[in-house]
């Protein structure tokens, strides 16, 4: 059995030019082993290990397996839990400081450095997120960029005059209030105090440096809880910002089991202390976190589901399309929020789509993450592939026909593949339409006019992003204005960056990250009037 794992604590693993686990995925290619053999391999000192003792932790307190999605095996026999509660009270001691008294240069150093640190390590952290969530290498690294890249521009904006610290002034002498006496009229930006966030499976460290970034240059402290099936990036995380000096109780990480979840969840959302909560998951638990955080009026930022709609128009570039569509469906097996699920195929060329669209599909190489060239892992949980799996045959049972299903590696991989599917003629009132897939499944059907598209993309309860491809200037200008999302691609597949905000409508929930309003959901303006004339 593998020794408990919890927090690294030691440099050994961190920071080394060649580390062990860098040496170890480097050995990959030429001796091929199992994702558990290859961390056992790389963890040969057992205090890597073991996290010091924590006296807010009971010494019975639950532990939780780490699994590799792409082999049937336990990727890490124990991890340990966290009280959220003491997590909170850490946090709530060390804000004084970190909000009044670490200045905001300071402040963005930090960030910097921490950023810096991730480039280093980023062979590392490329490793340990491919093992737990199954995502390929590559991807992990660019996932890594793209979470680094938070830490930059929210430094950037913790100094900027309308960032952060930024407020206004009222030109004086100004009236005061019911004709009174003059005097100066200012607004300052303050930081809300702490934040507690709660982070996804499919983008383990983006999704927590997207929240935490902004919220840090805003002057709050925060804790995080990472998904319970990918906590080890976050441990990673956590380790490097303990490196960057960043103090403790301004970033603490919490864990917890799938059973534990709920109930840190109620105490994020119920403890008075906590004064911001921000939460990246489904609509379902969106709207119970949302519930649960009114009885103390928290303000909630909230990234939830999706079901994008990807429109092609008849003069479109159908291969730069189909370039767009492998993006957007694909991308870590088609588990992003974003991934385009609903595929609305002008008439005239859907034939030509859909061929041109299923060849490429072809080429799709599926396996394991650690494998060299892999394109596309499994999905997280075998729940995953079942639901997908249930929603394919309703599906074909309605009147689609699978045009297209890529076999599956016969070697090295574990029940939580799903292929890559091409589905045609899809029912609009299937449930594979309706719904957000979350898998590497594209159901396609056709459409005759704008109107009409238009319609079927809004007949949506959830409305993050859209995709549309055509060449016509005004018409994309047209309808990307009337889609009911918060975010559309016109010619494009990928669209999110860290300098746009991110967000949706209807029940994609509420509130943006990214951009400058990012840091916009940790402050509150306060008003303040200056008596300057008697």
């Amino acid at each position: 059995m593998l020794p408990r794992f919890q927090l690294f604590t030691s440099s050994k693993l961190f920071g080394l030019s060649s580390s062990l686990l860098a040496s170890s995925v480097r050995s990959f290619s030429s001796t091929p082993t199992t994702a558990s053999e290859l961390l056992r391999s790389s963890l040969k000192d057992p205090s890597l290990t073991e996290w010091p003792e924590d006296p807010s932790s009971p010494t019975d307190e639950p532990r939780f397996p780490v699994f590799d999605p792409s082999s049937p095996t336990t990727l890490l026999a124990e991890i340990s839990t966290r009280d959220p509660k003491a997590a909170i009270e850490k946090c709530s001691d060390a804000l004084p400081a970190w909000r009044d008294e670490t200045t905001a240069p300071h402040r963005a150093s930090l960030l910097t450095k921490w950023s810096s640190l991730m480039t280093e390590n980023a062979d590392d952290l490329a490793t340990i997120m491919t093992l737990e969530s199954g995502k390929p290498l590559a991807e992990s690294h660019g996932e890594i960029n793209y979470a680094k890249g938070f830490l930059d521009y929210y430094a950037a904006e913790a100094i900027r005059p309308t960032g952060a610290g930024g407020g206004f002034l009222v030109p004086s002498p100004f009236p005061g209030p019911s004709g009174g006496p003059k005097g100066q009229v200012m607004a300052v930006n303050q930081a809300v105090g702490v934040a507690a966030m709660v982070a996804p499976w499919n983008f383990p460290l983006a999704m927590i440096t997207r929240k935490v970034g902004p919220a840090l240059a805003a002057g709050c402290t925060t804790v995080a809880k990472p998904s319970e099936l990918t906590p080890l990036s976050a441990i990673a995380l956590k380790h490097l910002a303990d490196r960057a000096g960043i103090p403790e109780g301004v970033f603490e990480i919490v864990t917890a089991s799938t059973e534990g979840t709920p109930a840190v969840g109620t105490e994020f959302c119920t403890n008075p202390i906590v004064k911001k909560i921000s939460f990246t998951g489904s609509t379902r638990v969106g709207k119970i976190l949302m519930a649960q955080s009114s009885d103390t009026v928290k303000r909630v930022s909230m990234e939830l589901g999706g079901n994008a709609c990807f429109v092609v128009f008849a003069d479109a570039n159908v291969d730069d399309a189909v370039n767009g569509a492998m993006t957007a469906k694909f991308r870590n097996a088609g588990q992003t929020c974003v991934s385009a699920d609903r595929f609305l195929i002008h008439s005239s060329i859907h034939d030509e789509f859909v061929s041109k669209f299923s060849e490429r599909v072809k080429t799709l190489k599926v396996g394991p993450g650690m494998h060299p060239g892999t394109e596309m892992g499994p999905l997280i949980n075998a729940s995953g592939v079942q639901t997908i799996t249930e929603k394919v045959k309703a599906a074909v049972k309605e009147g689609a026909t699978i045009y297209e299903e890529v076999a599956l590696p016969e070697k090295g991989s574990g029940p939580q593949f799903y292929p890559p599917t091409v589905l045609t003629n899809v029912s609009a009132d299937s449930e594979i339409w309706k719904t957000e897939t979350f898998g590497p499944v594209a159901a396609i059907r056709s459409f005759e006019t704008e109107e009409e598209a238009l319609a079927i993309a809004n007949d949506c309860n959830v409305g993050l992003a859209s995709y549309m491809y055509t060449n016509d200037l005004s018409r994309a200008f047209n309808f990307a204005s009337k889609m009911e999302v918060g975010m559309v691609g016109v010619n494009e597949g990928m669209i999110s960056s860290t300098a746009t905000p991110f967000g949706g409508v209807k029940e994609s929930g509420i509130g943006t990250e990214g951009s400058p309003l990012g840091i916009k959901e940790y402050l509150e303006t306060k008003y303040i009037f200056m008596k300057t004339a008697n």
